[in-house]
Formats: structure tokens, sequence, C-alpha cells
């Protein structure tokens, strides 16, 4: 359970071909590395959770009255594609950004993208200050 002083991230790690070009040893060494880094985390209390993804998958677009349409996807290029994800549980965004820089994957490629997770998105937030807009002048 997150504490008030506790802010939530999402580590995206992006870049799937990571291992190419590596040695069987180099990759088990780099794998065995990111297992104890996320492991370390976990123990710790600031990583909630995380997981590869697979490489395939499907897009959904549209919706509305012409219905929604689903696709083979995602289609980025590898070293942009979404690897995985860590669910952090930090006390700032220095400490979200400190874990990211010891990923282990930095030197073959990956890049880590670190995102605060809202509370509301954009919309809901635009529909809650409506809301206590419309209360003061009630």
């Amino acid at each position: 359970m997150k504490s008030h002083s506790e802010h939530g991230y999402l580590l995206i790690f992006r870049g799937t071909d990571w291992h190419k070009g590596l040695s069987p040893e180099e990759m088990q060494r780099v794998f065995n590395d990111w297992m104890a880094w996320f492991e370390r985390h976990r123990r710790a209390g600031r990583v909630a959770g995380g997981n590869p993804l697979e490489n395939e998958g499907k897009v959904v677009t549209g919706g509305g009255a012409q219905g929604s349409v689903v696709a083979d996807g995602p289609f980025a290029e590898s070293k942009e594609a979404i690897g995985g994800y860590f669910l952090l549980t930090v006390r700032t965004e220095a400490e979200a950004l400190a874990i990211a820089r010891e990923c282990p994957g930095l030197p073959h490629g990956v890049m880590v993208e670190v995102r605060p997770i809202a509370g509301l998105c954009e919309a809901g937030q635009e529909v809650a200050r409506e809301r206590e807009s419309t209360a003061l002048t009630a």
C-alpha cells in the first residue's frame, strides 16, 4: 500500500534487441544482472511489479458508431518497441531516475522511460476542475 509520501512511477523499457551481438555467456550475465536489480528493488519495496512483454499484440482503434478495428501490432522498430516495465513506488522522481540509471540494459541500447502515474487522466482532471468551479459558484 502506498503511503502519502510515496508516488507511483512507471519505468518503460524500450529496445527489444539489446542481446544482439552478445555471446550466450554475456546474455546470461546481463539477464542475471537484470533479475538481481529487479529483486533488490522489489525486496526494498520500491518495485510493486514488473514484467517483460511479448513482441506481438493487438492494437484497437476507432470506436463510436463505426465500431472499433482490431489489428495485429504494435509495429514499432525494435529499438523503440516496449520490451517490459517496472511499476515503482518511491518517494521522489529523483529516486525513480536513480533506479532507471541502474538498468543493466542501458549499455546495450535499452532506453528507460520514466513516467509519473497520475491519479486522473487529463480529461478527468478537467472534469474535476469543472465540478469544483461549479460547486464554488453555486
